[in-house]
C-alpha cells in the first residue's frame, strides 16, 4: 500500500516508514503511548518483513546506549521512548549529541511524573532541549511521516541527532488518512547509510569518540556544536524543498489557499495580513486552523473576522528565530500568542521564552503566553477563542487556560 493513501493509527504510519527507511538496529523499551511504534517493528521483524536487528533492552537507558554503540560503529539506527523513558535516557541523550552520532528517535510526547500521567503534552522533551538534538514537530500524521524522513537526511549529512516528536494518544493512537512513502521512492531522497571513514569505530582505523577534554578544549567543542546546531537551519529548509520535489504527496485536509508560508522551519496558515497569530507546535495547530476557517467562512477570506493566523513551529531546536520574524513583519500581527503545552514552572512557557528573546527590539507586538492542555486536557475551540480575546487585552503575560 506505499505511495497510497490509507487510513492508518500514527503508531503504524510511523512503524512502516520505519521500516521502509531500513535502519540496520532498532532498540527500544515499551512506555505509554510510544508502545505501538515498537509493537509493530518487532513484528515486522518477526515476520520476516523487516532485516534490521532488533535488540531488546531491559529499560530505555540502555535501548539509548544500544543505538548509540551501534550508530558509534557506523550503523543506521532507531529508537523511540516517551516522558520518564526520556528522563531515564537522559545521560545517553547529551552524549549521542556529544559524540556527533546521527541518531535518530521519536518521542510520543507524554506529561512527566508527579503526579502520574500517561496523557499529551511537551514537558519530556523539553527537560532536553539544551541537549544539543535537532528538535522537529508533527502536527499531523502525514507531517511525522515526512519528518522522519528528513531527520535521517538531515541526521546522516551533518552529523547530528534528531528528535521528531509527535503528540502522544492525540496522533499515535488517532486514525488519519496518510501516505507512506515506498522505500523506492524514499531511496531517491534518502540513499543508504554509508559513513565516511574516520566517523565510526573500525579496528582497522582506530580512533576515540566523546574522549575525555581538558578545559583548554571542552569550551571550543561545544562551540562547535553549537555552532553547527545553528547553521542546520539552513540545510533543514534545502532537504524539505528537495524532500517535496522527490516525494510530492498533496494534503488535502486544509486549503492551500491559506498556507502562506512554508518549509521544515514553520509554517504560516491564515491571511495575508492578521491582527492576531497564535503560535504553536504539534496537533494543536489543527484545531486552531479549523477556528481559522469558521472565522473566514463568516466574514469571507479577506473580511475582518479573518485577521486570525497561526505560525506552526516544525523546527523548535535550532530556534529559528529570523523566520518567526520575517513572518510576523509580513502579516503585520499586533497581538502574538504562544500557546504551548509546556512550562518552565518557576517563570512561563519554553516557546514563549524562545520567541520573546527572538522578537526583543524587533518587533512592537504584544506577546503573551498561554499554558494548555497539560496531562492531556483537551484544547477546545472556545479555549482558542479565549486565547484570542485575551491576545488583545491587557492582562497578565502568562495565563494558564483550563476551560
Amino acid at each position: 500500500m506505499s505511495n497510497k493513501p490509507q487510513i492508518l493509527e500514527g503508531s503504524r504510519a510511523i512503524a512502516l516508514t520505519i521500516k521502509n527507511i531500513r535502519p540496520a538496529v532498532v532498540s527500544a523499551y515499551p512506555i505509554t503511548p510510544q508502545t505501538h511504534i515498537v509493537e509493530d517493528l518487532a513484528r515486522f521483524k518477526a515476520d520476516g518483513e523487516a532485516d534490521f536487528e532488533y535488540v531488546r533492552a531491559e529499560s530505555e537507558f540502555a535501548a539509548a546506549s544500544i543505538i548509540l554503540g551501534a550508530s558509534a560503529a557506523g550503523a543506521r539506527v532507531y529508537s523511540s521512548t516517551s516522558s520518564q523513558g526520556l528522563l531515564l535516557m537522559t545521560e545517553v541523550i547529551f552524549n549521542i549529541a556529544g559524540m556527533r552520532l546521527p541518531v535518530v528517535i521519536t518521542c510520543a510526547n507524554r506529561a512527566v511524573s508527579a503526579p502520574i500521567n500517561i496523557w499529551n503534552d511537551a514537558q519530556d522533551v523539553m527537560t532536553i532541549r539544551d541537549a544539543g538534538w535537532i528538535l522537529l514537530f508533527a502536527e499531523n500524521h502525514q507531517e511525522a511521516v515526512t519528518q522522519h524522513i528528513l531527520a535521517y537526511k538531515i541526521a546522516e549529512k551533518l552529523r547530528l541527532p534528531v528528535m521528531v516528536n509527535i503528540d502522544g494518544f492525540v496522533l499515535t493512537h488517532s486514525y488519519e488518512e496518510v501516505t507512506i512513502p515506498s522505500e523506492k521512492d524514499i531511496k531517491k531522497f534518502l540513499p543508504d547509510y554509508q559513513p565516511k571513514a574516520g566517523t565510526y569505530l573500525d579496528p582497522d582505523n582506530p580512533r576515540t569518540l566523546g574522549s575525555f577534554a581538558t578545559p583548554a578544549d571542552y569550551l571550543e567543542i561545544r562551540q562547535e556544536l553549537h555552532d553547527d546546531l545553528t547553521a542546520s537551519l539552513k540545510t533543514i529548509k534545502e532537504e524539505y524543498e528537495k524532500y517535496n520535489k522527490l516525494i510530492s504527496i498533496s494534503n488535502t485536509k486544509y486549503e492551500i489557499r491559506n498556507t502562506k508560508y512554508d518549509n521544515g522551519l514553520l509554517e504560516y496558515y491564515g491571511p495575508a495580513k492578521a491582527k492576531t497569530v497564535i503560535i504553536a507546535m504539534g496537533s494543536v495547530v489543527g484545531t486552531i486552523k479549523e477556528v481559522i476557517d469558521e472565522k473566514r467562512e463568516v466574514s469571507g477570506l479577506f473580511g475582518s473576522g479573518s485577521s486570525l493566523g497561526v505560525l506552526k513551529i516544525k523546527t523548535f531546536r535550532p530556534f529559528p528565530s529570523e523566520e518567526i520574524i520575517k513572518v510576523l513583519k509580513n502579516v503585520g500581527a499586533k497581538n502574538i500568542a504562544v500557546a504551548e503545552k509546556a512550562v518552565s514552572l518557576g517563570y512561563a512557557g519554553p516557546l514563549y521564552i524562545e520567541v520573546k528573546a527572538a522578537i526583543q527590539g524587533k518587533l512592537s507586538s504584544t506577546v503573551k503566553n498561554f499554558i494548555i492542555g497539560l496531562g492531556g486536557r483537551d484544547v477546545t475551540k472556545k479555549m482558542i477563542e479565549t486565547i484570542i480575546n485575551k491576545a488583545a487585552i491587557k492582562n497578565e503575560d502568562i495565563n494558564f487556560i483550563g476551560r
